[in-house]
């Protein structure tokens, strides 16, 4: 009985014809499923007398193999079918439509216009590690124990321990106390990077930003050579109209030391909300590098002067492209990017 349903089925399967993809998917339903004809016959198999078992366990198997076999030969067939029909409906010889080309982000844009400029001037590029201990984070930069900069509230401290704590950077000088203790002068390098603060976050400060610090020294260098490097960076960033100030600053690791503010690029000196009417805007900080400092990373402070300086990259792009909201540059909102120059170099 079950041979002769075996027979049956077999003689159905090879003259099976599909015309189509829903006729070869109705084979599949009928034949193939868990409660499909094949499922079933193996079901009734195991009611046959043991001696006509090994017989008709052969002839199961390869009527099973059968319909599986054709079965892929259908899916094959229509698969083929209907990727031809697809290409078909193109034209294969156009042009490919390509791939959209994203842009830098405008804190990258601005970093690499302040590298350029500076080194045309001779400057090197130099960076270290954002993990910093105690040492060339603060002790080597003149920085005295009871310095705010030291407390939790102002710096990620990631380990507290006893003479020299491990912290996030709280500013690239780090870099310069590096090169300073593995090299000999000259130096002249500056020192773009991330740096963390421990600060509320809002439209004018964040707990992560952008720096770029700057260090030349060499035997005989003066302020006025600090100055003359900022005027000439200056004005090479924001045009050659552009004016410049110094104001008497305090810095732990610069004696003197200054503030320098540039004429406001939105209002052009005239006053408005940015400048809060005063045409001027602070950018960087700078000074001659303070003599404990360098006796601290070992050049002799009575042979050797330098200056250094350095200034948030954010707020350098906040001038450059009139952003009012420092949030924006870490949103990752794609609205805002796409507004920037988008070649890729």
């Amino acid at each position: 009985m079950l041979q002769e349903k075996i027979q049956q089925y077999t003689k159905e399967i090879e003259a099976f014809n599909p015309k189509s993809a829903d006729d070869a998917e109705a084979f599949r339903l009928k034949f193939l499923v868990t409660k499909g004809i094949v499922r079933n016959l193996f079901e009734a198999f195991k009611t046959v007398p043991a001696e006509e078992k090994r017989v008709l366990g052969k002839v199961l198997n390869e009527f099973k193999q059968l319909a599986e076999s054709r079965y892929a030969a259908f899916q094959e067939q229509f698969s083929s079918a209907s990727s031809a029909s697809k290409h078909a409906q193109y034209d294969l010889t156009l042009p490919g439509e390509g791939f959209a080309v994203g842009s830098r982000h405008p804190l990258s844009l601005v970093r690499k216009e302040i590298v350029e400029i500076f080194k045309k001037l001779g400057f090197t590029v130099a960076e270290g590690p954002e993990i910093e201990d105690d040492w060339h984070n603060f002790t080597a930069l003149n920085f005295p124990p009871e310095h705010p900069a030291r407390d939790m509230q102002d710096t990620f401290f990631i380990k507290k321990q006893e003479g020299n704590d491990i912290a996030l950077r709280t500013h690239t000088s780090s870099v310069q106390v590096r090169m300073m203790e593995n090299g000999t002068p000259p130096f002249r390098s500056i020192m773009p990077g991330r740096v963390y603060r421990n600060e509320a976050i809002s439209a004018r400060a964040h707990c992560f930003f952008h720096q770029v610090e700057g260090l030349y020294i060499d035997e005989g260098v003066s302020f006025s050579d600090l100055k003359q490097t900022l005027y000439y960076f200056v004005q090479e960033l924001f045009g050659a109209d552009t004016q410049v100030r110094f104001r008497p600053s305090y810095f732990p690791f610069t004696e003197p030391s200054a503030e320098m503010d540039i004429s406001c690029t939105i209002c052009k000196g005239k006053g408005c909300q940015l400048c809060k009417q005063t045409g001027w805007v602070e950018i960087l900080g700078c000074g001659m590098v303070d003599p404990n400092v360098l006796e601290n990373c070992g050049i002799d402070s009575t042979k050797y002067s330098g200056f250094a300086f350095g200034m948030g990259i954010e707020r350098i792009t906040n001038l450059k492209y009139e952003i009012k909201d420092l949030r924006l540059f870490s949103e990752n909102d794609v609205r805002f990017l796409s507004q920037f120059d988008t070649e890729l170099i």
